[in-house]
């Protein structure tokens, strides 16, 4: 286990490594300068050159680099020139809601994918094996924004069970889970569509496998062998879509976060790259890509506790 945890923690920090540069390339080789957007064709020269050095643009290219990977290690973002604060406090603060978020809506798209797969597994080719996956169908077919509006306007507008958009901050928590359940369920129903039937496939494959009908034989009812033994050995390529759900739900929540008004990372980079604001723009990116390759990192290591197997197969 210890050979098989390093292997990963060395190729989480080549990962990192390397997309640092990805990362600090491809926004700094953006046409166009950002010193000039900011103040517009008309700014004197002088002052044009003063805001350049200011934000490190007169610098080369590699020890901007060093610079900006360097602050990052010692937890130092740099400061927004948009916003005149330091970077790491609005991520902070963004994170505050952005990662709630992704937590309730994932737990949502698990609570309501697992009963939903195993049920559709357990009566495959049945009525309601048929009714789970076309409710699946039309989950994936949705774009999760119209639904986010249909839900704004039933239980928002209408019925005025929950907040329409904004967040209040978590100093009530009560009324901050209320202003985050609306987008978290409509980020949810899509991504436990694609769970149900990714588990549904994995479960019906396993319940072939020459195990389960030795379990069957011996007089185990098909819901025991389906629950005590099919689910763990079907929870491989589940924990692969959960790992990926989780990633998408962090960094793929523009969209509802706009809708719902929510201040998190998406609203963020969106106003950063409208505004030209590189530092904040190659900070969050930074940040949503270490959250994606640690989440693959954690999967690996689900893997592992799952199958032994793997562990030592490497």
């Amino acid at each position: 286990m210890r050979r098989y945890l390093f292997r990963r923690l060395i190729i989480l920090l080549a990962s990192l490594w390397v997309a640092s540069g990805v990362i600090f390339l491809l926004v700094e080789g953006v046409p166009g300068d950002p010193a000039s957007f900011m103040l517009g064709v008309n700014a004197a020269p002088d002052t044009l050159a003063a805001l350049r050095a200011q934000m490190g643009l007169d610098q080369p290219f590699v020890w901007r680099y060093l610079h900006w990977l360097g602050g990052m290690l010692s937890g130092d973002f740099g400061t927004s020139f948009t916003y005149k604060t330091p970077v790491a406090g609005l991520i902070a603060a963004r994170l505050a809601v952005s990662l709630p978020l992704a937590g309730i809506a994932l737990f949502l798209s698990v609570a309501l994918a697992v009963p939903m797969g195993l049920l559709a597994a357990a009566r495959r080719g049945k009525v309601s094996d048929g009714a789970v996956m076309a409710g699946t169908q039309l989950g994936i077919a949705v774009p999760n924004f119209w639904f986010a509006m249909l839900l704004v306007l039933l239980l928002a507008v209408r019925w005025h069970w929950f907040p329409a958009g904004g967040f209040p901050g978590w100093s009530d928590p009560l009324m901050a889970l209320r202003a985050l359940t609306l987008p978290a369920i409509a980020l949810a129903l899509p991504q436990a569509a694609i769970l149900t039937r990714v588990l549904r496939s994995a479960l019906i494959e396993t319940l072939g496998q020459d195990y389960i009908r030795t379990a069957r034989a011996k007089g185990l009812s098909r819901a025991r062998a389906l629950t005590r033994h099919a689910l763990r050995n079907a929870l491989i390529p589940v924990l692969t879509i959960l790992g990926l759900q989780f990633s998408f739900l962090l960094a793929g929540a523009i969209i509802i976060e706009n809708v719902f008004y929510l201040p998190g990372l998406g609203r963020l980079i969106f106003q950063a790259i409208t505004q030209r604001d590189l530092i904040v723009v190659e900070s969050v990116v930074m940040v949503l890509v270490f959250a994606v390759i640690m989440v693959n990192f954690l999967t690996d290591l689900a893997y592992a506790a799952v199958d032994p197997r793997l562990r030592r197969r490497t």
